[in-house]
């Protein structure tokens, strides 16, 4: 048998089997690894910037659809109403409010709109409370950039940390209305890009979308490794009929010697 297993003939069926069955196996692997990346979170298309007055609404929800899309609007700052946002690095993706102190501020400022509603911007980042930086441009201006959904409302910390006054924990537009009382305040805030005057910008991330699976690509995985199973099984059937002729052969062997 052994002598069968390792004829040259075999040898050749074994070699073939081993590399079908790795091509196979790569292939189906390969495939699996597509329809797995399609489930994954990726950017989506960006869309035109458009008003922000048409996505960020008075007393209404944040819609999923508008959370970093292109914005842009005219109005004027109240200065008056700005406020920093503490323990904030220059960038929306990274998480803050549980970071050294020395992290750095957003600058908040409500833009006023023509319809007289107040819509948050976070104009740009300051390393410290007194930078000069924060001077708030006069006058009507137009502001483009991200737009964001409303933060998680964070008082309790606030009170318990001793922010001082002028300054927040969190963007959230329920403690905004709190404190710019009178006020129509628009859902989430905006991040402007560029920062405005000698401010360092926030970077945000452009609109993330949820990926949707490619079942397609998972039955081709199947099918390659479905294809390496039926090799297997040839290969399995070729060996077992040249092992079965060769024991035929050898039993007819001393027949035919006695015959002679």
């Amino acid at each position: 048998m052994l002598r069968t297993l390792f004829s040259p003939r075999l040898i050749g069926l074994h070699l073939l089997t081993i590399g079908v069955l790795i091509a196979f196996i790569l292939l189906g692997r390969w495939q699996l690894g597509v329809f797995q990346d399609s489930g994954k979170p990726h950017a989506a298309t960006d869309p035109a910037p458009v008003a922000v007055d048409g996505l960020a609404k008075v007393g209404a929800g944040f819609e999923s659809a508008a959370v970093g899309r292109k914005v842009t609007a005219q109005g004027v700052y109240d200065e008056a109403r700005q406020l920093l946002v503490a323990d904030r690095r220059p960038s929306v993706d990274t998480p803050g409010g549980n970071v050294a102190r020395d992290e750095g501020f957003w600058v908040l400022t409500p833009l006023r709109l023509a319809d007289g509603t107040l819509m948050p911007v976070v104009r740009g980042w300051v390393a410290s409370a007194g930078d000069a930086g924060a001077a708030v441009p006069a006058g009507n201006v137009n502001v483009s950039g991200r737009l964001r959904p409303p933060q998680g409302t964070d008082s309790v910390q606030r009170r318990a940390e001793g922010l001082p006054a002028g300054q927040v924990q969190t963007v959230s537009t329920g403690e905004l209305i709190n404190l710019w009382k009178g006020e129509k305040v628009r859902n989430g805030f905006v991040v402007a890009q560029p920062a405005s005057g000698s401010l360092a910008p926030v970077t945000v991330s452009p609109p993330i979308v949820g990926g949707t699976f490619t079942w397609r690509n998972a039955a081709y995985a199947a099918n390659w490794w479905i294809f390496a199973g039926f090799a297997v099984f040839m290969w399995f059937h070729f060996v077992r009929d040249a092992v079965r002729g060769d024991r035929g052969r050898a039993r007819q062997s001393p027949e035919m010697v006695l015959e002679g």
